[in-house]
């Protein structure tokens, strides 16, 4: 999760067409990912209605032919609120030193994963896709996919 300052963030439009935004992001245990966002965004607005998101976070340099890398998670995403607001600013300001949270009056979000897709041909073989399902503890292996 550390290749990549930006990620990919799919919400669902009322009607249930699919929308994207990349953003940027921090993420504390368990794949759980925090970002600042205005509210009347689009993603912020599709999120107040349905809670449904999926992230994809990859090196945007990397090169076709080549070993590559990256991660999708799925599950559940919102605004926070109190202590959990406190500590999404807190993870966001750490890994972005010029965040000032004090000055900052828009709404910390949330994501908690569900399930990951990782792809990682360097610690994997190429075109292998495991997917698991997360826990507050730890991974639980639900399948690999070999597609090259």
């Amino acid at each position: 999760m550390n290749a990549s300052d930006l990620c990919s963030l799919a919400t669902v439009w009322p009607g249930g067409r699919a929308h994207i935004n990349h953003m940027y992001f921090a993420w504390g245990d368990a794949f759980e990912v925090v970002w600042i966002s205005d509210p009347d965004a689009i993603h912020s607005r599709n999120l107040a209605r349905n809670s449904s998101a999926a992230l994809t976070i990859y090196d945007s340099h990397q090169t076709w032919g080549r070993l590559d890398r990256g991660i999708q998670i799925f599950g559940t995403a919102g605004v926070t609120n109190g202590r959990a607001a406190s500590n999404a600013r807190s993870l966001y300001g750490k890994r972005f030193r010029d965040y000032d949270a004090d000055s900052d009056d828009l709404p910390a979000y949330r994501f908690r994963p569900r399930t990951v897709k990782l792809f990682d041909e360097r610690s994997l073989a190429a075109g292998t896709l495991v997917t698991a399902r997360v826990t507050p503890s730890r991974l639980i292996w639900l399948k690999t996919e070999v597609w090259a």
